[in-house]
């Protein structure tokens, strides 16, 4: 099982802070750095107030050296798809190959509101989301010297050069995830190499995962996508520690959410066991209170070597 991080910054949090996560994450061994995309606070006051996902990971692109970056996911709604092919492009190249596109139909009405970005439909989202994904992979996999085309409902593209091109050869992994039914799973069929399940418990994810596996199969895929889950990390070396951290950061440790992977290693180990039971190959560790790295240190030491056990 590998363990990534995935922080919130639209929770109050500035560059150094995440640079800070990203490096000790690094020096910890996890797999990945991620973080939300998201431009307004799901709670509080949000100061010093939100940071651009893809200018935060070009930044970490330069200052980190092995550790994957990524997205749990960049809204289709914020960016033309054209402009976003070439960020993230771009942000793979100067990773050296690093970099995870998570990307979505996108969510949170307000922070649309607040800052002037259109919020269609559901449907529209979804059809969007779709060109979107069809767009980005298509730039990317042009080959050198020819033009890539595209007319859908809501964008075309014509002649375009399809460059710069990724550090990685046909784009960095894309990454879809959701609780949809239907256009989720066939999407993540089409596109994914890996497939999320957000903050539900290991019995759901497995449910996202059949219906993901059924729609490869209808796709004529023979390969599903890496399967992966989110969970929200709250871990301590005794009780006592998990309920300073369950308070820290809001969360009633006499009440857990069936989000939060949270207990002392010894309950972590079995929770993401039976993840792993569900499918699950990764983990994504949502550490909500960015100054407290000892959490990170205390997770690479006493639960990731039981897992490798």
């Amino acid at each position: 099982m590998e363990l990534r991080i995935f922080t919130e910054p639209q929770q109050g949090a500035r560059y150094d802070d995440l640079l800070r996560v990203a490096l000790r994450a690094e020096e910890c061994g996890y797999g990945a750095f991620f973080r939300s995309d998201h431009y307004l606070t799901m709670g509080g006051d949000g100061l010093p107030g939100p940071t651009d996902a893809w200018v935060t990971l070009a930044g970490l692109a330069r200052e980190t050296s092995t550790i994957r970056l990524g997205t749990l996911v960049t809204s289709a709604t914020f960016r033309e798809p054209g402009p976003l092919a070439i960020a993230v492009a771009q942000v793979d190249q100067m990773s050296g190959g690093r970099v995870d596109l998570g990307l979505g139909a996108g969510w949170y009405e307000g922070e649309h509101a607040a800052y002037g970005i259109p919020f269609p439909d559901t449907g529209t989202r979804f059809d969007r989301f779709a060109e979107q994904l069809e767009i980005v992979t298509g730039l990317w996999r042009t080959p050198v010297g020819e033009t890539f085309d595209f007319s859908g409902e809501h964008w075309q593209l014509v002649g375009s050069p399809a460059l710069p091109k990724p550090f990685t050869p046909g784009g960095p992994p894309i990454i879809v995830g959701g609780r949809g039914p239907r256009r989720t799973p066939a999407l993540a069929a089409r596109f994914a190499d890996e497939f999320n399940s957000p903050f539900c418990a290991a019995d759901e994810a497995a449910r996202l995962f059949a219906r993901v596996r059924t729609a490869c199969e209808d796709a004529g895929r023979d390969q599903p996508p890496v399967f992966s889950s989110a969970l929200t990390l709250c871990c301590g070396r005794d009780d006592a520690e998990v309920r300073r951290r369950a308070e820290a950061i809001g969360r009633d440790p006499d009440h857990w959410g069936e989000e939060m992977l949270a207990g002392t290693p010894a309950q972590v180990v079995e929770q993401v066991e039976a993840f792993a039971a569900a499918g699950a190959e990764r983990l994504y560790l949502q550490v909500m209170d960015l100054a407290d790295l000892d959490h990170l240190d205390l997770v690479a030491a006493e639960v990731a070597p039981r897992l490798a056990g």
